[in-house]
């Protein structure tokens, strides 16, 4: 039932220092499904994150205030170490990779320093109590806050019995809001509409991995 242009980012296909990174544009039909691109197709379609942005995040070295803790520094990896760490917290939580790559990109757009309005932070934009909870100390550091991200996306499926759809309007709602609504997504426009783009992004990219396989 939901269609989605296959992304074809090579974010997601290779860890060499040299990958390239690909523009992604959406488009929202009127039935609500969500249609990405790595061109712009027509009109329609908005750009929603560009080569430079995802480069810049992992290319520029911020460097800390002597006076704060070194718990509050933002630390930046390379494209590799990043792509490595995705994959990384992916295995030790049992994700798939594609599924923290797409949480990232609704969440952040790969801005490692990124902030909501409601103080979530970070990659996976994680609220400060719920990071304290899962042990990240400091929400801007990309393997603390992949890792910890990871860590409630588990702990998400666990609750809801591996219930993707679920887990992911759980991630943008609290699981606290879904089981309120017994076991739904909760009828709130931002996660009605967050859902399907998550697993849009998550199933286009699991289709990516399935035909680079039978390339192989």
């Amino acid at each position: 039932m939901r269609s989605f242009l296959l992304l074809s980012l090579a974010l997601f296909g290779s860890f060499t220092p040299c990958a390239a990174f690909a523009d992604v544009y959406e488009y929202v039909d009127e039935a609500g499904i969500t249609h990405f691109s790595d061109i712009l197709v027509d009109e329609r379609y908005m750009l929603i994150i560009k080569s430079e942005e995802v480069t810049g995040l992992v290319a520029t070295s911020i460097k800390p205030n002597p006076l704060q803790s070194p718990d509050t520094f933002t630390i930046t990896l390379t494209q590799p170490q990043l792509l490595a760490q995705i994959e990384q917290s992916a295995q030790n939580n049992q994700l798939d990779k594609e599924l923290i790559h797409a949480v990232i990109h609704v969440e952040s757009a790969f801005k490692a320093q990124a902030k909501s309005h409601k103080g979530a932070q970070g990659l996976m934009q994680l609220m400060p109590a719920t990071a304290n909870r899962l042990g990240v100390k400091n929400s801007y550091d990309p393997a603390q806050n992949i890792e910890g991200g990871a860590k409630y996306l588990r702990e998400l499926l666990t609750l809801f019995n591996n219930d993707l759809i679920l887990t992911i309007a759980a991630y943008n709602a609290g699981e606290n809001a879904v089981i309120r609504y017994g076991n739904k997504i909760p009828p709130y426009k931002e996660t009605q509409a967050y859902v399907p783009k998550v697993l849009s992004i998550y199933n286009a990219l699991l289709k990516q991995r399935e035909q680079g396989k039978r390339v192989m």
